[in-house]
């Protein structure tokens, strides 16, 4: 996530990436459906070289230390893992299906435990045999404070795992005790609490195997041992380029998810976003095999492209489980009330916010926190209806009620930083709530001070713009983080921002997180989302849409719901 991902730090500040409005989801278009470069040219085929053109690098390449198993796609070339997400275009890339191991894993009758069996055949890329020990230290060695940056949940579910410090810390445990390897295939995993999202979280690089005597702790990014189609060849500037090539031990036969079709892939990161745009648009030498999984196109670049027929059909359209919203925080005045909540929820116009966004082809309008999308269980409401431009007459009645007759003033938070949470946005809002009686202070922060200042369960504004986007595709890692009442973090990154700790909401939270039936628990995941959206703690604003161009020769272009970009694992250059 995948705000997450964005945010992925917080294993270390108290534990998204990849600039997820530039980068975490892959797919194509239009809408939600798969689109491909190159149609009527033939089937994909193996051959040839493919080039990245990120703007942001693929840093920390190391699976302990990447947050999710997207990465900007970039990682599941290199590592495998139990399961990983469906490389499908759409909502059938919101499935998660097994991947180094032979199912999604078995379940105890609580869902407490949870037992994988892995294929046989599996190799590394040195041609030696992959085992439940290898995958049981990848996960060990996530662990270490100096390869921190993934995500929390291990910590967090494993039995033991809070107090656990990794396999190098001297005078420590070296091995954790709820994880067990009774075989070399079988691999166990002991929770301190039912969990029926684990085959999800076996799709975290934490989970990719790493031998034991080839790991040469902060260093293994530079030459991480290979479980996919691809090796690392160079890793320069830690991630600033990344070359990898065939892995002559990957057989599909084992792996029935990566297509692994070039020859080689190049990743070049650190590039300007327009830069990256022209060099795709024009697509001269190796640009015309070229992809980014982490620029979008801007407003202008979308009219321009708008008028060109064969540049249109070289544009993939992804959506992820992404919201961007107005946060509060009650114990601040007068958000304590309930009421004036409320009248911002009807005040606010979401056209004016997506138009300060870059317009319709990249937002579109929410009016419930989970993404709209029935993998999250999302469930249609709209508890303070506000249409396209707000509606302050509700908003100036409600007010009254709340003892605010004549209007009141509030200051909203925002970054100084252009973007989702900068001064356009924070611009829309003020003129929306305008027209309801309120007046809007703005008061801007630089990006980093802004992100310390929301994120402090002690000094949370009452009022700011922020976003949040799901580390895979459930109602639990979306909804979590920001309501549940364990999750209230006092002394790092604290995304309960209404610190919001209901004992019948925490209770719920327990309930659904044990339901091994994904669809299931969906449906109650979206029962959850509206009760939760009933208090008004937040305002949805709009889900992003991520556009962005391939290069002509580009074939296969594949773009799932589960990540919103470009799937490299799929694509073909020849």
């Amino acid at each position: 996530m995948r705000e997450r991902r964005l945010i992925s730090k917080r294993a270390t500040a108290a534990a998204m990436s990849v600039a997820l409005l530039g980068g975490l989801a892959a797919c194509a278009g239009p809408k939600d459906s798969g689109a491909s470069s190159g149609e009527g040219d033939g089937k994909p085929a193996k051959g040839g070289k493919l080039t990245v053109l990120n703007s942001n690098p693929q840093s920390d390449f190391d699976p302990a230390r990447l947050y999710t198993s997207g990465g900007g796609n970039v990682p599941s070339l290199v590592f495998r893992t139990l399961t990983t997400r469906n490389r499908a275009a759409g909502a059938a890339g919101t499935k998660v299906v097994p991947d180094l191991a032979t199912d999604l894993g078995t379940p105890s009758k609580n869902a407490t435990v949870w037992t994988y069996t892995l294929k046989k055949g599996l190799k590394f890329e040195d041609g030696s045999p992959i085992t439940s020990a290898d995958i049981k230290y990848g996960v060990e060695r996530s662990f270490a404070a100096e390869l921190s940056g993934g995500a929390p949940y291990l910590r967090d579910w494993l039995i033991g795992g809070d107090t656990y410090q990794g396999p190098y810390k001297s005078g420590s445990e070296k091995t954790l005790d709820s994880i067990e390897t009774p075989d070399e295939r079988t691999i166990v995993f002991k929770l301190k609490k039912p969990v029926g999202d684990f085959p999800y979280l076996a799709t975290q690089t934490q989970f990719a195997p790493v031998p034991k005597d080839k790991d040469t702790g902060t260093k293994y990014e530079e030459h991480p041992i290979s479980s996919g189609p691809y090796k690392v060849v160079q890793n320069t500037n830690d991630g600033e380029r990344l070359q990898l090539e065939r892995n002559p031990h990957w057989s599909q036969t084992v792996d029935d998810q990566r297509k692994a079709y070039p020859d080689t892939v190049d990743v070049r990161s650190g590039l300007d976003a327009a830069v990256i745009n022209q060099r795709l648009t024009t697509s001269s030498g190796d640009d015309a095999t070229a992809v980014t999984t982490d620029t979008n196109l801007g407003p202008a670049e979308l009219a321009q492209i708008g008028q060109d027929k064969a540049l249109k059909s070289r544009v993939g359209i992804g959506h992820f489980g992404y919201t961007n919203y107005l946060a509060f925080n009650p114990k601040v005045k007068p958000f304590d009330k309930p009421e004036v909540r409320q009248a911002i929820s009807y005040a606010i116009g979401r056209s004016s916010v997506i138009n300060a966004v870059g317009g319709s082809s990249l937002a579109e309008p929410a009016t419930t926190f989970l993404p709209d999308q029935k993998a999250f269980g999302y469930t249609p409401y709209d508890l303070f209806p506000a249409g396209e431009n707000g509606n302050p007459a509700k908003a100036t009645e409600v007010l009254a009620k709340a003892g605010y007759k004549n209007g009141l003033s509030v200051t909203l938070t925002h970054s100084t930083d252009e973007g989702e949470m900068g001064p356009k946005v924070a611009a829309a809002v003020q003129q929306s709530l305008a027209k309801a009686g309120i007046t809007v202070k703005l008061k801007g922060l630089e990006g980093n001070a802004y992100n310390e200042k929301r994120w402090d369960a002690g000094d949370t504004p009452g009022f700011f713009i922020t976003r949040w986007g799901a580390d895979w595709p459930a109602g639990y890692p979306f909804l979590a983080p920001i309501f549940d009442g364990r999750q209230i973090v006092k002394d790092g990154a604290n995304f309960n921002h209404a610190q919001l700790d209901d004992p019948a909401i925490n209770k719920e939270f327990d309930e659904i997180s044990g339901i091994t039936d994904l669809d299931a628990a969906a449906k109650r995941w979206g029962a959850l989302d509206k009760k939760i959206g009933e208090l008004a703690l937040t305002v949805p604003l709009y889900h992003p849409v991520y556009q962005r161009l391939v290069g002509k020769d580009i074939k296969n272009v594949v773009i799932s719901d589960w990540t919103g970009v470009l799937d490299i694992s799929q694509v073909a250059v020849k």
